[in-house]
């Protein structure tokens, strides 16, 4: 019997050929600005540094472009994402001593650091039962809440914003105490949403951001018991609301997501389970989570390769994982919500120690910090303030534990290279425009003269910025092929100047407005400034 010819399905030709398009255009843009060491370009591809991890990884990037891609939508007007990017983990609570503290917070400061993710433990607060925030395990007995007083005083000093985080209940609150593990959730949930209101109420118009556990799709930050997104949906829902009764500027972000592939089978070995975020959080939707937070998060460590690892697959724990917490949150009809990355670093932990986050040498991870902070500012233009775990220790007690080698600085305040990495890369940075939608609130903006706010329904996010003053200006620096000035509904005209020194006029009549662009993406340096009438700014879209 001859040999029957199968004949490749017609379809998947057509797939396998936009794929191997878009692959193209994706080097032809990539590997020009890398120069020519294709190992650098490769890097830059598959986030991996040995030749053969290299190959493997460009096999498995080009076959992802085989499979269904995740939609981001980009060019989506997404609230939160105006605020300056970064951001820093705390354990300040952590600290004995005042000036230790204030030491900590002087130094994230001079780094160029804007946020502190900062712990306000239900345990540390609310300490020996409901209700009372005395803190009797010390003589003599004090407030619980005077050293998150001084927190907060103290990241007002330096400027700073906080993300408050919540959770950690007491062992009062649960029937068993901490038989559970220590971070499983209260027996009853109006306990911790009480607990909540009292935070809020303490420091509404000092605190904006309550970030509402963390983890919850993994162990032990359940505690020993299976993880529910349905029984996590209903404390957030349920806090949500609360906090907004009390203070309806506050903004709410989920607990963070961790990083996992498991599906919630239990593990013997920690008495715990883990369930896929993606999963975890599709749950959470058909639970009713859309209303009940404003900000998602997720955890994003490079764990087993570099922040430059595109490859993108369901299957693949990498620093790509983001994107497919986007792709669900599009899927849900839930664009204009920005993903916040809570924690974000390499482990740089010795030899002899356990390498469960997987390992670099000091040198990588000073090296890969800032090549993050560029990635995400760069590419995922839904994506707003990125926290980097973490600081520092208290003490060094923990050195056996894989996870204290995330450290920037020593306990004892000693630098270590990837707090220098960041210092010097946070303060000598260029704020830069990149693809995407962007608020006239955006942090890139440097304006000056007199603007005004203007509240305006129709308008982006409800809002945007004008100016009469004939000094006002409005300069900014971008990348990319075309920019373009969503206005205000007013008339005027306005003069661009750019970096080359060439200007002219242009008329604004509500309607967008291309300003500048240019054959291939390049930096662009321009300044806008009002010559008649109305200059008004509703937001810049780049392309």
């Amino acid at each position: 019997m001859p040999h029957r010819i199968r004949r490749f399905p017609w379809p998947h030709v057509l797939v396998l050929g936009i794929a191997l398009l878009g692959a193209a255009a994706l080097l032809l843009t990539v590997v020009p600005t890398l120069g020519p060491d294709p190992r650098l370009w490769a890097f830059h591809l598959t986030g991996e540094e040995s030749l053969t991890a290299q190959l493997r990884g460009l096999l498995q990037w080009g076959a992802g472009w085989l499979r269904p891609l995740p939609r981001t939508e980009p060019y989506t007007t997404i609230a939160h994402t105006d605020l300056s990017p970064f951001g820093i983990n705390t354990e300040l609570e952590q600290e004995v001593e005042p000036v230790k503290r204030a030491r900590a917070l002087e130094m994230i400061a001079g780094a160029g650091f804007d946020w502190i993710r900062q712990p306000f433990p239900w345990y540390d607060i609310e300490i020996h039962g409901k209700g009372d925030f005395e803190d009797r395990r010390h003589e003599p007995a004090r407030s619980a809440w005077d050293k998150y007083d001084n927190i907060v005083s103290l990241a007002e000093s330096y400027d700073l914003g906080i993300i408050a985080r919540l959770g950690a209940p007491p062992a009062w609150s649960r029937h068993d105490g901490v038989e559970r593990g220590a971070f499983g959730p209260p027996d009853d949930v109006a306990d911790f949403v009480d607990f909540a209101a009292a935070v809020v109420e303490r420091y509404q118009g000092r605190v904006g951001f309550y970030q509402i556990w963390n983890e919850p799709n993994v162990y032990p930050e359940w505690g020993n018991e299976p993880v529910s997104p349905e029984a996590y949906t209903d404390l957030l829902c349920r806090t949500y609301r609360r906090i907004k009764a009390i203070d309806p500027d506050a903004v709410v972000i989920s607990g963070a997501m961790a990083q996992t592939m498991e599906l919630g089978t239990w593990n013997t070995a920690y008495e715990g389970d883990n369930l896929m975020d993606t999963v975890f959080l599709q749950r959470m939707y058909a639970a009713g989570a859309r209303e009940c937070f404003d900000i998602m998060a997720v955890n994003d460590y490079m764990l087993w390769s570099g922040p430059t690892d595109r490859r993108l697959s369901q299957r693949e724990i990498n620093f790509s994982r983001p994107v497919w917490l986007r792709d669900v949150m599009v899927a849900n009809g839930d664009a204009d919500k920005p993903i916040w990355i809570s924690e974000m670093n390499s482990n740089a932990s010795p030899e002899g120690i356990e390498k469960r986050y997987g390992r670099v040498t000091l040198e990588q991870q000073a090296r890969w910090a800032p090549l993050a902070f560029e990635r995400i500012q760069r590419e995922w233009p839904w994506a707003g303030v990125t926290s980097v775990w973490f600081f520092k220790k208290a003490t060094d007690a923990d050195q056996q534990d894989p996870s204290y080698y995330f450290r920037l600085v020593e306990p004892d305040f000693t630098p270590l290279p990837v707090y220098n990495a960041l210092a010097a890369y946070l303060t000598n940075l260029e704020p830069t425009l990149y693809r995407g939608i962007h608020q006239e609130s955006t942090w890139q903006l440097a304006y000056s003269g007199t603007w005004d706010a203007v509240t305006d329904a129709v308008v982006g996010l409800g809002a945007y910025t004008r100016t009469t003053d004939p000094t006002a200006e409005v300069a900014l620096v971008w990348e990319g092929k075309s920019l373009l000035l969503i206005p205000g509904p007013a008339e005027g005209v306005l003069r661009i100047t750019y970096d080359d020194g060439s200007s002219r006029t242009l008329s604004l009549a509500g309607t967008p407005l291309r300003l500048d662009g240019s054959l291939t993406p390049r930096l662009h340096r321009i300044t806008l400034a009002r010559v008649e009438g109305e200059l008004s700014i509703d937001a810049l879209e780049i392309r």
